[in-house]
């Protein structure tokens, strides 16, 4: 069983799966430095159903992320279920603070769109530290996928729920329908990670890409980045985005 083999069968059972090691340590170092120069500058106070530092529309602030788009231990997973017409809806940042608490289980696909055959959307989640309970690692609940609800209804007494206790460098991928949310960080340091957030092809961006895409680093972009992204035209054709429609 190959690696892509054992991931698509391990979220079609549980919701998700780690891969770990994706990214050198040096790499993740790399990025997460990147993404601590990005939070300085434009980081934004979140509190989407828990407090944390949050940065949005990665592409756009440093070439240093774009690895994480087109990954080749991780798109064929993503393309197993979404095709390979999908797009990147977006690429963000949360970072989990000493002090800030558990971010509420929810699934990140609304529940008029839930689709127990093929999910709409998948999630990456790449971890720039190890991620330990400590810190905040992400849980998912095994089999939430499967439930038809877009979170646990009030009351559930929710008995198992995994952490993603993981080395740097590891992601995690899961269906967009699994309920999943940010650990509680009692260390003494920041957790940082990537969130790839990937959609069926008719559906809208997060955050459009497009905007702000500095044009220098567009011959940066490999061809399948550039597909994922809606760039295989140029830039500056601005699309519809969830930001936009707020």
């Amino acid at each position: 069983m190959t690696e892509a083999e054992k991931a698509i069968l391990e979220i079609d059972v549980y919701g998700f799966t780690v891969l770990e090691r994706v990214l050198t340590e040096e790499g993740a170092v790399e990025m997460r430095e990147a993404l601590i120069r990005c939070e300085e500058e434009v980081g934004t106070d979140h509190k989407h159903r828990g407090t944390a530092r949050h940065v949005s529309n990665l592409p756009t602030l440093d070439p240093v992320f774009f690895k994480t788009i087109d990954h080749p231990r991780v798109l064929p997973v993503l393309e197993h279920y979404l095709g390979e017409n999908m797009i990147l809806g977006s690429l963000n940042s949360r970072i989990v603070r000493p002090g800030d608490g558990y971010q509420g289980l929810h699934s990140d696909i609304p529940g008029e769109m839930l689709n127990m055959e093929s999910p709409v959307m998948m999630n990456t989640v790449w971890m720039l530290d190890e991620f330990t309970s400590e810190i905040g690692a992400t849980r998912c609940v095994p089999g939430s996928h499967k439930s038809g609800l877009a979170h646990p209804p009030e009351g559930l007494d929710l008995k198992h729920v995994a952490e993603a206790i993981a080395p740097i460098g590891s992601v995690l991928v899961f269906n967009g329908q699994t309920w999943h949310g940010g650990g509680k960080n009692t260390g003494d340091r920041n957790r940082h990670a990537l969130f790839g957030h990937y959609r069926k092809r008719m559906l809208v961006f997060q955050v459009d890409p497009h905007d702000d895409f500095p044009e220098a680093w567009f011959d940066q972009l490999t061809d399948r980045q550039k597909e994922l992204m809606r760039m295989t035209h140029g830039l500056n054709t601005k699309h519809a985005a969830d930001a936009h429609l707020r």
